[in-house]
């Protein structure tokens, strides 16, 4: 790291963890990224100068995935199979509804198609971006609408899953507990050394999300497989989301708030739409597939992988459903997006 950039990632970190104890005080959902996320954004948007290096988002990220991963025992693996055509469904809702939002933006706003078919796809924002720039995309546009969208799905979604599902408490809820039952700090290394490896390992081969997929499978390979190392310490999981909060703030810059006005205005209309269809789904899946509602929304949700599987975490609800759900659409809509994009162009 640079030494100019000591300053600002210390000053964000800083400002990070006194908004999460705020959050923590005033018992919101997930308040270790909530926090975070929404004063460094706040202060960036101020024009603050803080930053933090993609390192910081990849340790987060790390955190998270092997976390995840943990809940993946061998018996949660055979029930997570019945739910293989649910998720395809799943998919394919998410898929579409991302195209149809597109359409609906460039309605609105008037930004050219690609602009508008790439900041709604629901993918991460910087996947997303990189496709769009291949097909002539207005990036910056792009990853601002990503940007508000993840906020818009924080900002709201953990809030309405907790005061619906009663704090995550219900019948069935607590089935799904890591595999590991202690911490062990010995083995804890060893689990750290594998999952990071998982980790470059991916990056290697240009896999999207390699810092929560990676650790996310070597930990799923050895919890399937009975060896259970050690679970995360709490306090490596909220540093963690801590981490991912930053990632995402220091995102938002002073022109953030005056690009576009009526672009973004749409974008957070589109968001809005797209959240409450995918509520909708959800539910409907919850009836057909005889999922926990809370569970069921949450894994439909537009949101990313980890804002997602860390809420169904914190309210114990179906943590490997949830996770299964985000990680099989992320891959699906990293690999047929630009295919997607071709036959919505044609189509026109």
């Amino acid at each position: 790291m640079k030494p100019n950039e000591r300053l600002p990632l210390l000053g964000a970190l800083l400002l990070a963890f006194i908004a999460a104890q705020l959050c923590v005080w005033l018992d919101t959902p997930l308040p270790w990224m909530i926090g975070p996320l929404f004063s460094t954004a706040a202060a960036c948007m101020l024009g603050a100068p803080l930053h933090a290096p993609l390192q910081v988002r990849w340790a987060g990220q790390w955190a998270i995935g092997t976390a995840l991963g943990l809940y993946f025992t061998a018996p949660v693996l055979a029930v997570l199979a019945s739910y293989a055509g649910w998720i395809v469904l799943a998919v394919l809702f998410a898929m579409v509804l991302g195209a149809l939002s597109g359409r609906l933006l460039q309605r609105l706003s008037g930004v050219d198609k690609v602009t508008a078919f790439f900041a709604m796809a629901v993918g991460g924002a910087s996947e997303m971006a990189a496709q769009g720039e291949r097909h002539g995309a207005a990036v910056e546009r792009v990853a601002a609408a990503h940007s508000l969208r993840i906020m818009m799905v924080v900002a709201t979604i953990p809030y309405a899953i907790r005061w619906w599902s009663g704090h995550g408490l219900g019948p069935g809820l607590d089935m799904y507990v890591p595999g590991a039952a202690q911490v062990h700090y010995g083995f804890l290394l060893i689990l750290v050394a594998l999952t990071v490896l998982g980790a470059f390992a991916l990056m290697r081969i240009d896999v999207p999300n390699a810092w929560v997929i990676g650790p996310l499978f070597v930990a799923l390979a050895l919890t399937a497989c009975g060896i259970h190392l050690s679970r995360l310490p709490e306090w490596m999981i909220r540093l963690g989301q801590l981490f991912i909060g930053v990632s995402l703030g220091t995102r938002f810059t002073p022109a953030f708030v005056h690009t576009a006005p009526r672009y973004m205005a749409s974008v957070a209309l589109c968001t809005l739409v797209m959240m409450v269809l995918g509520a909708g789904f959800g539910s409907g899946l919850a009836a057909l597939a005889g999922i926990n509602p809370g569970v069921a929304i949450l894994a439909t949700s537009p949101g990313g992988i980890a804002e997602m599987s860390l809420t169904a975490r914190v309210l114990h609800l179906g943590v490997p459903i949830v996770t299964a759900f985000h990680v099989s659409r992320m891959v699906c809509v990293v690999l047929l997006i630009g295919p997607l994009y071709r036959l919505a162009i044609h189509e026109d």
